[in-house]
């Protein structure tokens, strides 16, 4: 009979053998996953922090080959960067403080007039970001990178000083300036909404895809009577509803809570009755006390001085289709799908509307049609409700102004064509 202590004894071994094959499991396991490890970070590691063929930027790419003396030729530089070369300059010596980087012992930093040359072209032309990095020979992470940073130093620098917060004071300039331009007193605007067509987000579902098939995020956005932006709001879902997009943006909750500054109420020329500061839209925004709309079509057909309203109403909303029509010939990103992460796309789209205002400082479009828009390849949002009895009795004392003292010569002949 063999003693308990043997058999302690044997058992113990057995366990300890079967303990030592496990360990061996288990470190030849993770010795694997380290291998496996190293191998994916050997094949994502970088061969080079900058490439033999960049290093030679400074020589061949295309900012030192052709855009150097490119100032010497206006017609050229103009067609290139979509503006002048005094335009540039003055945006350059704003944004170089914030856009400049330092050099190291390791690489010559890219200058800021290059950064600013590389954001341009991807805007203007909406060139991939490999074909714009192969032409001024850069890594498509640092073309990525440049045109992210300078849209963001567009946005924060240069946006206090072409698209400033409204006040009451700018309000009322607004005003001014449809009533003698555009034959509308009391607007303070032109309101409008278009979707931007981009590549479906990661894992976002159907949250982008809107009614027109395909994924967008919307730009509403308020003009002034000169095409430019005053107000712009961009994060909408493509999916979102019309009544969703206003409500859900700073503009409409700044209205509901009565934060907008809007000036306050003002008699129409040749009248005693004041009527509210007003924004114009179309058919996709709901009434509202300081938002007029058009008639709906089944009530204009019979009735002649709510056609001569929707005339009038029509005239100076094309304003800001107009003024989407311009950005979008300008920033040819916009005629394409943008195919960019949502956390870049977002602040792309303000710096276009920001260069946008910058530019019309200066340009007269004088060939823009007032009754029709300049087409865009950036889609309407749908049409929307009509609600507040209130705001419908606003919009009749509007319809009778123009049919009264308010009324223009060339008004009558102008449904007569429609």
């Amino acid at each position: 009979m063999r003693s308990s202590l043997s058999i302690k004894l044997e058992e113990t071994c057995v366990y300890a053998v079967k303990m030592s094959i496990l360990d061996l499991i288990i470190i030849a396991h993770i010795k694997e996953e380290e291998e496996a490890e190293d191998i994916r970070r050997e094949r994502f590691k970088r061969n080079f922090w900058v490439h033999d063929v960049w290093k030679k930027r400074h020589l061949f790419g295309q900012f030192r080959t052709f855009c150097t003396n490119l100032h010497l030729y206006p017609s050229i530089y103009y067609d290139y960067y979509k503006m002048n070369y005094y335009k540039f300059e003055s945006l350059l010596e704003i944004l170089r403080p914030h856009i400049q980087k330092q050099n190291t012992n390791y690489r010559l930093a890219i200058p800021a007039e290059e950064r600013l040359s590389v954001c341009l072209r991807f805007l203007t032309t909406a060139i991939s970001f490999k074909a714009l990095a192969h032409e001024y020979h850069m890594g498509y992470s640092t073309v990525l990178q440049i045109v992210h940073e300078t849209c963001s130093a567009i946005w924060k620098y240069l946006r206090p000083r072409v698209m400033p917060k409204p006040t009451a004071e700018l309000w009322t300039k607004l005003a001014k300036e449809f009533e003698t331009q555009w034959n509308f007193p009391n607007c303070i605007g032109a309101i409008d909404g278009k979707h931007v067509n981009i590549r479906a987000p990661w894992n976002s579902g159907s949250q982008f895809y809107n009614y027109k098939n395909f994924f967008s995020v919307v730009l509403l956005a308020i003009a002034d009577a000169n095409y430019r932006f005053v107000v712009v709001d961009i994060g909408a879902y493509g999916r979102n509803s019309d009544s969703g997009i206003l409500s859900s943006s700073r503009l409409g909750q700044s209205l509901n809570n009565n934060t907008v500054d809007i000036p306050p109420n003002k008699c129409l020329p040749g009248t005693t009755e004041a009527l509210p500061h007003v924004f114009v839209g179309d058919e996709a925004f709901p009434l509202h006390k300081h938002i007029m709309r058009p008639f709906p079509g089944n009530q204009v057909s019979t009735d002649v001085e709510k056609k001569i309203f929707n005339y009038r109403l029509s005239r100076a909303r094309l304003i800001v289709e107009s003024s989407f029509g311009i950005l979008t010939q300008k920033f040819e990103v916009f005629q394409k799908r943008i195919k960019m992460q949502p956390k870049y796309l977002d602040i792309l789209i303000l710096a276009c509307t920001c260069l946008h205002n910058y530019l019309r400082n200066d340009e007269i479009f004088e060939n823009i049609n007032e009754t029709v828009p300049i087409n865009s390849i950036l889609q309407n949002i749908q049409e929307g409700s009509v609600s507040q009895e209130n705001a419908m009795c606003i919009r009749d004392k509007f319809k009778t102004y123009f049919n009264s003292c308010g009324a223009v010569s060339w008004q009558n002949e102008m449904i007569s064509r429609s």
